[in-house]
């Protein structure tokens, strides 16, 4: 039907219509608002069940139609919007910041056309129908957003349609990647004990006249959704043959589009080859009194002499690692662990106050079997025409059919020392603060859109004021992790278009990954599913660090000695996640 390159694991964009702010409106920016409302209507018409997620209710009886018919209305409708927001809005004619708001919608739309054209995951992604299949009816029960029995009715409509939805996903799905339908694979148990024993125990708590209908659609989905598990298995994954990677020119428009920013992609190239080595430097110099004490009877000087400086470097950083990471948690007490991390990390940034914390709570919790797979944590916020809800952290616990070599190399990654800093950068402050103070200093259009460079790089650009405040009394072996999870983004950079745009393969990957980045295999292993299945998604956090290095620098030379680091920390979100190329001239004004 359209040109076939690959997919990508997004199951949709977060965007909603109400609370369009504009200050000092004039008319182009009445005509920007009416047809952006337009918009994003008919987007969640045709994305019904992620509408419901997002708290958007007006499609709650409808389901997911991908049918070709309703594709290619899709893709007209697309066209017309951006024909629209192109030719008949005066985009100078627009106040300031509604330009802005204007550079946003027409990325977002140009995005859903490239999915539309060249991504298709309604053909090369089962997750993509996972996605729909695991939330289409929990989201109307999940909360009580409307009376039990508007929901119970709309409930029952999407149940009728599941048989429909499951037919157009047979018959749609052509040859994915593999990875893609084996993590659809494993996830699908899951789908089906909602289906099989939570979702009766729902309908028992609906009204009277609502149960009957409910149980009987249920009745007929059933053993259409065991049919589909058998489908997955037996027959997609067979064929499922497809190239996972983007190709140059694919994976170019998607970094054009994730990363929004005038900086090359060369010169992030460029700089990361100079971190890279810089880094590992910088790992060396921590490392060099442990490794004299660790192992006495190496004569280093005649080690450095035969093997080369790199390579001296290179044993002395693996020879440290190899011991300090026997420190770490039993499988048990793995999610424990980083919640009381989470409180020691809260605790000292109130007490050196570092920044201004939200008095909004996190809850951390395990991720479904559902949802796992794509990514082994994720922020859960509130629905995005919710004003209010709770934000919830959920951590993939390590999988029951790991053999004891696996998980003990898992846990020897997110050891005692590197535990810390990887909850500070993923769990607390995470990204949890910065999407929190986004949602309260910015726009609603921009909340709904942000600029995830900025979020991902926000708590990597924390890591370092934690150390030189004396985080853990400046122990050189939390250190030593600290510039670890550093030199990962670095690495997770280089690896997302070696992989994309080259011909790396999974042995190069794991082996530079293992050798030059001393992750262990475990750890190597996940982040090339990684990348895999969320193209583009491993660029952002060291693009937006080298943007807010930037930022701070230029910042520092405006303020001179007014200078205050918690002052630029909340500025820099006080704008909301904006494209980086806006963002940079907002913080100098």
């Amino acid at each position: 039907m359209r040109k076939k390159i690959i997919l990508i694991v997004v199951f949709l964009l977060a965007f909603s219509s109400t609370g369009m702010l504009f200050s000092q409106k004039n008319s182009e920016d009445g005509k920007f608002e009416k047809e952006l409302n337009s918009y994003l209507d008919e987007f969640w018409g045709f994305y019904p069940t992620a509408a419901t997620l997002a708290g958007y209710h007006k499609y709650d009886n409808k389901l997911d139609d991908l049918s070709e018919k309703n594709l290619d209305k899709r893709h007209e409708a697309l066209g017309r919007f951006n024909q629209y927001f192109v030719a008949k809005i005066d985009k100078y004619e627009l106040s300031l910041e509604v330009q802005i708001d204007h550079e946003i919608v027409i990325d977002s739309i140009d995005f859903e056309i490239f999915r539309l054209e060249n991504l298709l995951p309604w053909e090369y992604n089962p997750i993509f129908y996972n996605n729909i299949l695991n939330n289409c009816i929990r989201s109307l029960f999940s909360k009580e957003f409307a009376p039990i029995e508007t929901r119970a009715k709309n409930a029952a409509d999407r149940l009728k349609g599941l048989p429909k939805l499951i037919k157009q996903a047979k018959e749609n799905l052509k040859t994915p990647p593999q990875l893609f339908t084996e993590t659809a694979i494993k996830q699908f148990p899951g789908i089906i004990d909602f289906y099989k024993n939570e979702l009766p125990q729902l309908i028992e708590e609906t009204p009277a006249d609502s149960k009957s209908k409910l149980q009987k659609y249920l009745n007929e989905a059933l053993p259409v959704l065991e049919d589909y598990q058998n489908f997955l298995q037996n027959e997609l994954l067979p064929k499922s043959t497809g190239n996972f990677r983007l190709g140059q020119q694919a994976h170019q428009r998607i970094l054009r589009l994730t990363l929004q920013t005038d900086t090359t992609v060369q010169e992030f190239i460029d700089r990361a080859n100079a971190d890279y080595n810089n880094i590992r430097r910088e790992m060396f110099l921590v490392c060099l009194g442990y490794f004299r004490i660790m192992y006495p009877d190496i004569n280093m000087e005649q080690l450095t002499a035969k093997r080369g400086e790199e390579e001296m470097r290179n044993i002395t950083i693996k020879g440290v690692m190899d011991k300090i990471k026997r420190e770490h948690v039993a499988k048990e007490e793995y999610i424990d662990r980083i919640k009381t991390i989470t409180g020691e990390i809260k605790n000292f940034v109130i007490k050196n106050d570092l920044l201004e914390l939200p008095e909004e709570s996190l809850n951390i919790e395990l991720m479904p079997l559902e949802s796992q797979g794509i990514t082994w944590t994720r922020l859960v916020p509130p629905g995005i025409y919710e004003t209010s809800g709770t934000y919830s952290f959920q951590v993939t616990p390590i999988p029951e059919d790991w053999d004891e070599d696996k998980t003990n190399s898992f846990l020897e990654e997110y050891n005692n020392f590197l535990l810390y800093f990887w909850t500070s950068r993923e769990v607390y402050p995470g990204q949890f603060v910065p999407m929190l103070y986004t949602r309260q200093f910015s726009s609603q259009l921009r909340n709904l859109l942000p600029n995830m460079p900025i979020i991902k790089a926000w708590p990597i650009f924390l890591e370092e004021k934690l150390v030189t405040s004396g985080f853990g009394n400046y122990d050189l072996k939390l250190r030593l992790n600290q510039l670890k999870l550093l030199l990962k983004a670095v690495m997770d950079f280089l690896l997302e278009l070696n992989i994309h745009t080259g011909g790396m393969t999974k042995d190069q990957a794991i082996a530079y990954m293992t050798g030059r980045g001393f992750q262990t295999i475990a750890e190597a292993e996940r982040k090339w599913n990684h990348i895999i299945l969320n193209p583009g998604n491993s660029a952002c956090a060291y693009v937006g660090y080298q943007e807010i290095l930037d930022m701070e620098k230029k910042y520092k030379e405006l303020k001179g000695n007014s200078f205050n680091q918690k002052e630029f920390f909340k500025k820099l979100l006080s704008y909301g996640a904006l494209p980086l190329r806006h963002l940079k001239k907002k913080i100098l004004e």
